[in-house]
């Protein structure tokens, strides 16, 4: 793992940069080597997937990007902000959606929303307000009056994904925001974060759905044993193949499943 401390911020004003960029980021727990020394550049106004396998260092990595867990080496940076020299600042341009995320669950999903408004400093009535654009856009509308401690795992998704949107953020970063969600849904989510990028918002998410990133993303970065493997516009990481295949082929392993006979029961 490198110690990128002393390295300099991405070079251009804040405003020219990379929406996010990280400097050599790494992470240690225990002895385990989570992420080894990352580099990364997340292009301003991009729809940037973030691929895997379990255990990848995804995760970790979009936890030390926004603030969430401190870095033992490197830098990261939001629109030229520095993440952890000055959190505020960079805090202030994101909007974040973390893997199993806790929330307030006995407020109810309206509540909770405009709660989130209010902490990033909105007025009440315009936090009410876009709330209330939110719910009906999200299809909760039925729900809004019902605590979140009684919604589905696609509801609490759902309302979770309302409380990053609901400041206006310039930069999404999403850790699997379509698990769970419903096709119609998942639909509904994808058009309203392609208008955001389309207006000049940057959204960066992960995902284990190839499908779904191919379909979505312009930019992808592929992760494994915490290093990025490739990173590029869409097209030039996946070449010929398709994002899955091309994927297999970086990370290794076979698809092949060895024994199982006795699942391959044959009919009376």
């Amino acid at each position: 793992m490198s110690d990128a401390t002393d390295l300099p911020a991405p070079q251009g004003s804040p405003m020219d940069g990379p929406a996010i960029a990280a400097r050599g980021l790494g992470k240690r727990f225990g002895d385990l080597v989570a992420v080894k020394g990352i580099d990364l550049d997340v292009p301003r106004g991009s729809f940037f997937g973030l691929v895997g396998p379990n255990g990848a260092g995804k995760t970790t990595t979009l936890s030390m990007v926004t603030g969430l867990l401190r870095p033992d080496a490197g830098q990261a940076f939001v629109l030229g902000r520095d993440v952890w020299a000055d959190p505020v600042a960079a805090k202030r341009l994101l909007g974040v959606l973390p893997d199993g995320l806790k929330v307030f669950d006995r407020l109810t999903g309206l509540q909770l929303i405009t709660y989130a408004g209010l902490l990033r400093g909105l007025p009440r009535e315009l936090a009410s307000e876009r709330a209330a654009e939110l719910v009906a856009a999200l299809g909760l509308a039925d729900a809004q009056g019902k605590l979140v401690v009684d919604y589905s795992a696609g509801m609490t998704k759902k309302v979770t994904l309302a409380s990053a949107l609901v400041h206006g953020p310039r930069v999404l970063v999403l850790d699997e925001p379509f698990e769970a969600v419903d096709p119609i849904s998942a639909a509904t989510i994808r058009r309203i974060l392609s208008g955001y990028v389309e207006s000049g918002g940057t959204v960066v998410l992960s995902s284990h759905v190839m499908d779904l990133v191919e379909r979505t993303c312009t930019h992808v970065a592929v992760i494994s044993d915490g290093v990025v493997l490739e990173t590029g516009e869409l097209d030039a990481v996946r070449g010929r193949q398709s994002l899955e295949e091309r994927f297999v082929d970086l990370v290794g392993g076979s698809t092949e499943v060895v024994g199982l006979s006795w699942l391959r029961t044959s009919s009376d």
